[in-house]
């Protein structure tokens, strides 16, 4: 079996045409090198590989609108940015708890400060604009204007099927961008509860 020897570049030109094997070129040339990087600093299999897989899901959803110059370097870059927010999360919900069980009030003007419900709305606006602009379109019509998904559908003139998926798709997007703001939700709910 010979191995390809084509340029990350060239590759990752593919996968941006939809070529599944291209991508699977780059995850194989790269998932131990990330997994490794990424285990490194969190010291848990189960979370690096996570980690890995997240990183790799990413690409591929969004591989329509990312521009790469790199691959290499915006692979490692992206791990250990995932890597460090892992971290950081757990170091929260480590003090949360540790609040929590010596029923100490911390003091709270700090983590306010930083996360105010507009830096968080600015945070979603900001990981919304990397999807397609008709994903982002459904998505504001359905969570910012409250409307249906049969409504949309008649809007737009597109099934609601098609609505569905795209929310679906966003949510996911969401959900992988935002993780490190979960720990912090944790940590806000144990603390007002």
């Amino acid at each position: 079996m010979t191995k390809d020897l084509r340029s990350d570049e060239a590759l990752w030109d593919a996968v941006r045409h939809d070529n599944e094997i291209a991508f699977n070129e780059l995850f194989e040339r790269y998932w131990v090198r990330l997994y490794n990087t990424c285990n490194r600093y969190l010291k848990n299999r189960e979370n690096s590989e996570e980690a890995v897989h997240d990183i790799f899901l990413n690409l591929w959803n969004r591989r329509k609108d990312l521009e790469i110059i790199s691959f290499e370097h915006y692979l490692l870059n992206s791990i250990r940015y995932l890597a460090y927010n892992h971290l950081r999360a757990k170091k929260l919900s480590v003090i949360s708890f540790e609040d929590v069980l010596l029923n100490d009030k911390p003091d709270t003007s700090k983590a306010d400060d930083k996360l105010t419900k507009q830096e968080l709305e600015d945070e979603v606006f900001v990981y919304l604009h990397q999807l397609p602009k008709r994903c982002q379109q459904i998505f504001k019509l359905s969570r910012f204007d409250n409307l249906s998904n049969d409504e949309i559908a008649d809007q737009l003139g597109i099934s609601k099927r098609s609505v569905e998926n795209q929310i679906t798709l966003a949510l996911k997007h969401l959900r992988v961008c935002l993780k490190h703001i979960a720990a912090l939700n944790l940590f806000m709910l144990l603390l007002y509860k």
